[in-house]
């Protein structure tokens, strides 16, 4: 067993953002093409505790490389930002395709919130950005990914605007993203609403449970990545072009477009996936009048090519932990 720890993981992917988007875009095609598997995440909640939750997402993905097959655990505890922890941890799990056994354990909050920021990013590099600037609303750790990688596909994006609930933690989040790109004017919006219209390309990355914004403020053609899957309202997804990764997986456990589901019987609101759009090629016409919104649930195969990427990295660096012993006399 190969352990890689936080350390080692951010030595391979820092700096590595072109890597990532080429492993999360080929995840996409080869799910578009049927050579994934992709079973059902598994929810673990707790009885009168509606915010917290473990969630268990296993894949296989039939990489041009070698088939790679695992599962991440990955933990979403919010209240953990007012201890100064991060809300996520995640650990993953890659498995032997000749005999099964578990060969490496990664610390995964790091891919997981790298893969999230690339996807967002192969999508607004698919559907169009919109302009030169991005209204990040939630300061966390996925969004200052998501402007990163942003950046890797358009390095003309110069104008980011800032909204939190918590204006000190928007004011923190300014400054971090001013100390790593000093050429990128930043904003704060004291209004949700302010934010929302500032720009025709959303991030959206909350902790939010339950709807609580429509597009009524979007500028006209908005492209909203909404990656927290339960901010915008039923009616706003109904009425927008919808493209997620997986309409089986992202209409469930309560997301924007699960709630839209049951209130029409029908997923006829989704126009596309983005694995088709990439494996179809071309240039995407985005609508200049309604919003467009991107809802990807999170498919387990992006974790498994992003932690395959960094396996195979680490194993050409030497780095991390060997065990030989995990599994008792098992070799490996």
């Amino acid at each position: 067993m190969l352990i890689l720890s936080h350390g080692d993981v951010r030595r391979i992917l820092d700096g590595a953002e072109h890597d990532v988007l080429a492993a999360v875009r080929s995840a996409y095609v080869l799910h578009a093409q049927g050579r994934t598997a992709v079973p059902h995440s598994v929810f673990l909640r707790f009885p009168g505790d509606e915010r917290n939750r473990i969630i268990a997402l296993p894949a296989y993905l039939d990489s041009p490389e070698a088939a790679v097959a695992g599962v991440k655990w990955v933990s979403s505890f919010p209240g953990n930002v007012n201890s100064a922890l991060d809300r996520a941890s995640a650990a993953i799990i890659l498995n032997s395709m000749r005999t099964g056994h578990p060969e490496v354990f990664l610390e995964g909050a790091t891919i997981s919130a790298r893969r999230t920021a690339a996807s967002a990013a192969v999508a607004a590099a698919t559907l169009g950005t919109g302009g030169s600037g991005v209204t990040l609303i939630g300061c966390g750790v996925i969004n200052f990914e998501v402007l990163a990688f942003l950046r890797a596909v358009d390095a003309g994006l110069d104008s980011v605007t800032l909204f939190d609930l918590d204006q000190d933690r928007a004011a923190a989040f300014a400054v971090k993203c001013a100390a790593r790109w000093p050429e990128v004017k930043i904003d704060v919006a004291t209004r949700v609403e302010d934010a929302l219209a500032a720009h025709p390309l959303v991030s959206l990355a909350t902790s939010a449970t339950v709807p609580h914004l429509d597009g009524s403020h979007c500028r006209p053609g908005t492209l909203i990545l909404h990656l927290s899957l339960r901010d915008l309202t039923p009616e706003t997804i109904l009425s927008g072009v919808n493209i997620v990764d997986d309409a089986d997986h992202v209409c469930r456990a309560a997301t924007s477009p699960h709630l839209a589901e049951q209130q029409v019987g029908h997923r006829d609101f989704i126009a596309h996936s983005l694995g088709e759009l990439l494996l179809a090629g071309g240039e995407y016409e985005r609508s200049a009048e309604a919003l467009t919104v991107f809802s990807p649930f999170g498919l387990g195969v992006l974790d498994l090519a992003v932690a395959d990427l960094v396996h195979r990295r680490a194993r050409e660096l030497g780095l991390g932990v060997r065990v030989p012993d995990f599994l008792g006399n098992v070799s490996g």
